[in-house]
């Protein structure tokens, strides 16, 4: 019989369909469970399907100990082929249900990623990004016979070619000292007081994934109110993570032993303030200002000398915002091209001002003009 398991939480407004089951994890099969919900109602989906680790006898130390291994019954798949129908059915439940704009992470090991990424093209997603999570604790290669398996892949896809998925940019290369997020990221297994335990010290999931990566991916690529999605929902980091971060999540288990720690787990978990989950606002969707926006409110003067970061070029701003530079004639965007020799150029960050002994960003000023009608239109 399947069930449903609710979780307490934050309840204020939100982007789902009324129908959605939000915040709540579904019991019973990851496809059965897809289908029963309504199509296009979820804006992300966070699969860390089995891999398919193909043990064939246990880990030992090189003391004979036994390594804690992944041998669990629903990471055993007869043959190749049985693990892509299952993958295949899961992935076509997925899209499904994701929004026009919606997208899918999938995280895996060398085992299986490769096999669900042909597939995940096979059903039409469009791939987007590989991440590698490397690992800074990894589990070493006790026999010596292979480069100690030190990271896992994640594949971030779009439901389409089209979609215009969320992926807050600015706010990430904030967090990343100003610095724009690599595909490559750093974090360590999970372990310490993070790490679920049972009553007798023994980990609950085998492979429970750090909530700093989920962290990342919900924070880079939803919005607050957003419904994440997780098929394989296993000890509920996916849950815990999205409470945190003012998103709403679904998760679907089949195995009590984890739907019960991933209850109890997000239980206690607090969401953060509002005011905290507020993101760096995306300069893309910011007010269109014209650089003769500046000259008009005369933030720049006529005549006034504009200079690249290293003062090798230098241009003069005319009274209709347009700049001269030797023969070069144009916009902020075309002088900065010509003078570089190259197809295109963003104007705003490459020419400055003298502001005193020091260059400033004539950006700077496009952004107290957007401050200004923000403020107005409040």
């Amino acid at each position: 019989m399947l069930r449903t398991k609710r979780v307490s939480g934050r309840h204020d407004d939100h982007n789902a369909d009324e129908s959605l089951p939000i915040d709540t994890i579904l019991v019973g099969e990851c496809v059965e469970r897809m289908n029963s919900l309504p199509a296009a109602s979820v804006d992300l989906v966070f699969a860390d399907p089995p891999y398919n680790l193909q043990l064939e006898q246990g880990l030992t130390r090189p003391d004979q100990s036994k390594v804690d291994a992944v041998d669990d019954h629903w990471d055993q798949f007869d043959s190749f082929a049985h693990y892509d129908r299952f993958t295949n059915d899961w992935m076509k439940a997925a899209r499904r249900i994701l929004k026009p704009n919606g997208a899918i992470w999938v995280i895996g090991s060398y085992h299986n990623i490769f096999r669900v990424g042909a597939i995940l093209q096979d059903l039409n997603f469009w791939m987007l990004n590989d991440v590698i999570w490397r690992k800074n604790n990894p589990m070493p290669n006790f026999r010596g016979t292979r480069f100690t398996n030190a990271h896992e892949t994640l594949i971030w896809a779009a439901k389409e070619q089209k979609s215009k998925v969320t992926f807050n940019y600015e706010a990430l290369k904030l967090s990343n000292d100003d610095v724009q997020m690599r595909s490559d990221w750093l974090f360590p297994l999970c372990t310490g007081a993070e790490r679920l335990k049972d009553k007798d010290n023994k980990k609950i999931h085998p492979t429970q994934k750090p909530e700093a990566l989920l962290y990342r991916i919900i924070s880079a690529t939803t919005k607050p109110g957003d419904v994440v999605l997780d098929p394989f929902f296993g000890t509920g980091t996916t849950g815990a993570v999205a409470k945190k971060l003012g998103r709403h999540f679904i998760g679907i288990e089949r195995e009590s032993v984890y739907v019960n720690a991933a209850l109890e787990r997000i239980a206690n978990i607090r969401p953060h303030e509002e005011n905290a989950l507020k993101t760096a606002e995306p300069k893309r969707s910011a007010p269109r200002v014209a650089f003769g926006s500046l000259v008009e409110q005369g933030l720049v003067q006529p005549g006034t000398k504009l200079f690249d970061a290293k003062k090798k070029n230098t241009a003069i701003v005319r009274v209709d915002g347009s700049l001269i530079c030797g023969d070069h004639q144009g916009s902020i965007h075309k002088v900065g091209a010509l003078v570089q020799d190259a197809p295109s150029c963003n104007g705003w960050t490459y020419w400055n001002v003298m502001d005193g002994n020091q260059l400033k960003s004539i950006d700077d000023y496009r952004t107290l003009i957007r401050a200004e009608m923000k403020r107005l239109c409040a």
